[in-house]
């Protein structure tokens, strides 16, 4: 065996000691809380309009990478439009939109430092329906979403999202 190949296999080994780290089971706590505090910042955002809420879930430096609507940085200026839009919302009407998660689309990889677990990746597929001037639901685009989530004391904040890939449903 020459000098890479030694390299290569001592690669391989530590690798394997680490503790690479894949996809948590669905049914493991790290999984069900975060799929709950996603259904809690989708609820906040689409069904109670509670900017309040959303305000809890997002880390100070927030940033926000949308396909087509650009990068925003930091969580007040993410939530400013959000907190205009509620306050001329009517409570008593249907909502505008809607968000639905894609059932069994949503993963979660946690990420470790020193094997202490201090965040994670949770990624998934969800569409929206939107109301059209008959007060009927529509269906909206479809896309893909990422959230880095990160330990903030006993809480768990979205640190930097991603939403992409939107298109029609009628595409795919």
């Amino acid at each position: 065996m020459n000098y890479t190949s030694h390299l290569l296999v001592a690669f391989a080994c530590i690798l394997c000691l680490s503790g690479g780290h894949a996809q948590v089971p669905t049914e493991s706590e790290l999984y069900v809380t975060l799929q709950a505090r996603d259904s809690l910042l989708f609820h906040a955002a689409f069904d109670a309009c509670d900017p309040v809420t959303m305000r809890s879930l997002f880390t100070e430096d927030f940033e926000f990478y949308h396909d087509k609507g650009g990068f925003t940085e930091g969580r007040e200026a993410f939530l400013k439009p959000v907190e205009a839009q509620c306050s001329q919302r009517d409570p008593e009407a249907l909502q505008p939109a809607k968000r639905i998660l894609v059932p069994g689309s949503l993963e979660v990889f946690p990420l470790y430092k020193d094997g202490e677990l201090y965040g994670a990746v949770q990624h998934g597929i969800h569409h929206f329906e939107f109301l059209d001037d008959k007060k009927l639901y529509q269906k909206g685009d479809i896309a893909r979403f990422t959230h880095v989530w990160v330990r903030d004391g006993k809480e768990w904040k979205i640190k930097r999202e991603l939403s992409y890939d939107h298109h029609s449903q009628e595409m795919k």
